[in-house]
């Protein structure tokens, strides 16, 4: 999903309304929890072979980077609801 996909989506609902995300809890039931939005940032992540998802980075580590300064390959610029 954009910005710009979710900005459309939350245009027709109610603005006093709290937010929540939802996950799979990973209990026995397959509970979803829903924890309310503590922020929103802009962050980087990139592709962890390991959980099968994209994992978020540390933009402070050089690792990141390529000669330039900008993001290598693998990294990608996000906005990340957390």
């Amino acid at each position: 999903m954009l910005v710009k996909d979710l900005i459309e989506r939350l245009q027709d609902t109610n603005p006093n309304a709290e937010v929540h995300f939802s996950y799979n809890y990973g209990d026995h039931w397959h509970t979803q929890v829903a924890p309310t939005v503590e922020s929103v940032e802009e962050g980087a992540v990139k592709y962890s072979n390991y959980h099968n998802m994209d994992k978020v980075v540390d933009t402070d580590d050089e690792d990141c980077y390529d000669e330039a300064g900008n993001y290598k390959e693998d990294v990608k610029s996000v906005v990340i609801i957390g």
